[in-house]
């Protein structure tokens, strides 16, 4: 009996014929062939690469496929398989082709690049940067955070005698968009590090993304001393993350119903499933599901349900005032210079109807306009306060100062860095 014999005899296609066999070997080769396509189209487009997450993925589908062959002699095993392998296809590759085309909110496929954590669970701020942290983004972007926790390099020895300087914000400040080096805080070190105040100063990035005042007030009350010494000033670029949670009903004081409980997805820190996605998109779904019914973290409101709002929100400005308030105050009763610059945002992305995603109830065409309405506000509120506040021009900015709706680009966070540092030279002698 010949090897072609067995292999014919395995589909089902020698007497007494079994077609049911035949009809899950055929079905097995079909998603066998879709799969391929998918995963060529996709390394076509570099959206594949072999040793990453995505690569895994299809082996995890070519796995599947080959064991759904090697079960047709036993029809229901080999269907359940064949289920799952197709369920697999389409909810990873299909959904990833819908979401391209438009045509799907998210997909379920796995990242192009696996990436270590930057960041770690805390009780009071939900997310923290990770200690010591030295990695390479998904993007080739080199990554430092201090021994303390901070974006940055640790200060080569003491700061004795030195001026420290806080940067405070959120991705902004961090700068998500940019590599070690090209941030705007070591841009504001670099241009304050010259002439006869050489060695003088020492910024510390106290950036993290999603950050709003809520988190900046506890940063402000509890952790704002870094590396032993208590910073002379603090500049506080803020407003946008606020602005997410615009036009939620009920809004909670804290932000805690929608904006607090999202960054331990932001910031994939859940111990199953939420945003952090596997191999198996039926893995990564079913891991939602759990953390949606069993996690103990969760949301009270889900704003992406509703409809958008508009105009001004009288509560999400109080709040935001209040604020502001809270952390002059406890900076001043530390002896800290607080200055605060009004956010800027990539006008040239921010013209449509839709809505991009940070901020779920603003419309993109609204959002500078109410970006603006709150930098006035920040500016009425500082000059209250006796703060400094530094309204760096819009106009100077433009598309290719930012790598997206908000962030800068090398370019932008050089020309940001070059506008403050002369405010916060003198106030910060």
């Amino acid at each position: 009996m010949g090897l072609r014999h067995l292999g014919l005899r395995h589909v089902g296609l020698v007497p007494p014929y079994r077609f049911e066999r035949t009809i899950l070997a055929g079905v097995a080769v079909l998603l066998a062939l879709l799969a391929l396509a998918a995963a060529l189209w996709m390394r076509a487009t570099g959206e594949l690469a072999l040793g990453g997450p995505r690569g895994t993925y299809f082996l995890y589908l070519a796995l599947l496929l080959l064991l759904a062959l090697a079960l047709v002699p036993w029809p229901r095993l080999a269907g359940v398989v064949l289920v799952l392998a197709a369920f697999e296809l389409a909810w990873g590759a299909g959904l990833f082709a819908l979401h391209r085309a438009g045509l799907a909110g998210q997909s379920l496929m796995p990242p192009l690049q696996a990436e270590a954590p930057r960041f770690e669970w805390h009780p009071l701020l939900q997310a923290v940067p990770i200690p010591s942290l030295d990695l390479t983004s998904r993007t080739g972007l080199a990554v430092h955070h201090t021994r303390e926790g901070t974006r940055g390099r640790d200060p080569a020895g003491s700061l004795a005698g030195r001026t420290v300087v806080a940067t405070v914000g959120g991705s902004t400040t961090y700068d998500v968009g940019l590599g070690e080096g090209d941030t705007w805080s070591d841009r504001l070190a670099e241009a304050l590090d010259r002439g006869a105040d050489r060695d003088r100063f020492f910024v510390v990035n106290h950036g993290v993304p999603g950050y709003t005042t809520a988190e900046h007030l506890i940063q402000t009350a509890f952790f704002l001393d870094r590396f032993g010494r208590t910073p002379r000033c603090a500049v506080y670029y803020v407003g946008w993350n606020d602005l997410r949670n615009a036009h939620i009903p009920g809004l909670d004081a804290g932000y805690a119903d929608f904006h607090l409980p999202s960054q331990i997805d932001s910031q994939k820190l859940r111990r199953v499933g939420g945003s952090t996605v596997t191999f198996s998109p039926l893995g990564t779904l079913l891991g939602r599901i759990i953390d949606a019914n069993v996690d103990t973290v969760r949301y009270a409101v889900d704003p992406y349900a509703l409809a958008p709002g508009t105009g001004d929100d009288p509560r999400l400005a109080a709040l935001y005032e209040r604020n502001i308030r809270s952390i002059s105050a406890i900076n001043r009763q530390h002896g800290i210079r607080t200055i605060w610059v009004g956010q800027l945002l990539n006008r040239d992305q921010l013209t449509g109807e839709g809505r991009y995603g940070w901020l779920p109830l603003v419309r993109d065409r609204d959002l500078w306009p109410l970006q603006q309405r709150y930098n006035a506000l920040l500016a009425r509120t500082a000059a209250s306060l006796g703060d400094l506040y530094v309204g760096v021009p819009a106009e100077d900015f433009r598309d290719a100062d930012f790598v997206d709706q908000g962030h800068f680009s090398p370019a932008g966070a050089r020309r940001f860095a070059a506008a403050l540092a002369p405010v916060v030279r003198e106030a910060c002698r």
